[in-house]
């Protein structure tokens, strides 16, 4: 075993790293836990990790072709520093990607969605799942609420945020960005006349959602080009965001095949 201390500065610095978001931001530095994670991260093809801790009593899955630092440490030493209840053993330390609107690359026909202060890290998780699985070009975090590369946000993506491009901006630099290439804004909100299902959702277009407590705010409802509300049928007048932007994103999807 390369540490078995509880007390080595190395599993210190882990802690903190998870715990902190000035710290992990001073290192430019983020945390990547498990298998499946560390997996997709790798096969982005852009991150190479600065370290990986293995705990050998908790793998299940040997992983091959790593080129970078590999520590063994005990389970007691892996426990500390893990964030999941069930760790399978795998810990590793990426450099912070590096996206910004300036180097965002779109297809012929992009489709993007605007995530305005989420604030929970499952539900941005989740639609970071739902940007991959209908390979959205772009996910664009405006004033964001959450760290986007909190643990618990990359752990409820599994992984997906390293298979989408994920830029955090303001709102004024994200909608600047839209007009720029002339994408159509669809905006959801309960207060809206018209059904997304009844919009045109073939052309360039950016699919903005907000918070569950208070929605968008005025800033992306005046300027979207369509506002947009999904049926609520009973006496909850909301759908959890991460639900509104997969309906919503995938009948764009339905609609351009």
């Amino acid at each position: 075993m390369d540490i078995i201390s509880l007390q080595n500065p190395r599993v210190k610095n882990v802690v903190k790293l998870r715990e902190d978001k000035r710290q992990r931001q001073r290192e430019g530095l983020i945390l990547v836990e498990g298998w499946d994670e560390i997996s997709m991260a790798l096969a982005s093809g852009h991150l190479r990790p600065h370290t990986i801790f293995t705990a050998p009593e908790l793998v299940s899955r040997q992983m091959n072709g790593i080129n970078s630092e590999v520590l063994t440490v005990n389970r007691a030493v892996f426990e500390k520093m893990s964030y999941r209840e069930n760790p399978d053993g795998w810990l590793a330390l990426f450099p912070t990607p590096q996206i910004s609107l300036e180097n965002l690359k779109l297809s012929d026909n992009p489709l993007m969605i605007v995530a305005e202060s989420v604030e929970k890290p499952g539900n941005l998780g989740a639609i970071l799942r739902t940007a991959d699985a209908a390979n959205v070009d772009a996910l664009l975090v405006c004033d964001p609420r959450v760290d986007l590369y909190n643990p618990n946000v990359i752990r409820a993506s599994r992984g997906a945020i390293f298979s989408v491009a994920c830029i955090e901006t303001s709102n004024q630099d994200a909608l600047d960005f839209l007009r720029a290439y002339k994408m159509k804004i669809l905006s959801a909100t309960p207060q809206a006349d018209t059904l997304y299902t009844d919009v045109d959702l073939t052309q360039p277009l950016a699919i903005a959602v907000g918070t569950e407590d208070n929605g968008l705010t005025d800033f992306w409802l005046k300027s979207a080009d369509v506002n947009v509300k999904i049926p609520m049928l009973g006496k909850v007048n909301s759908l959890n965001v991460s639900i509104a932007t997969a309906l919503i994103t995938y009948e764009a999807l339905r609609q351009r095949s």
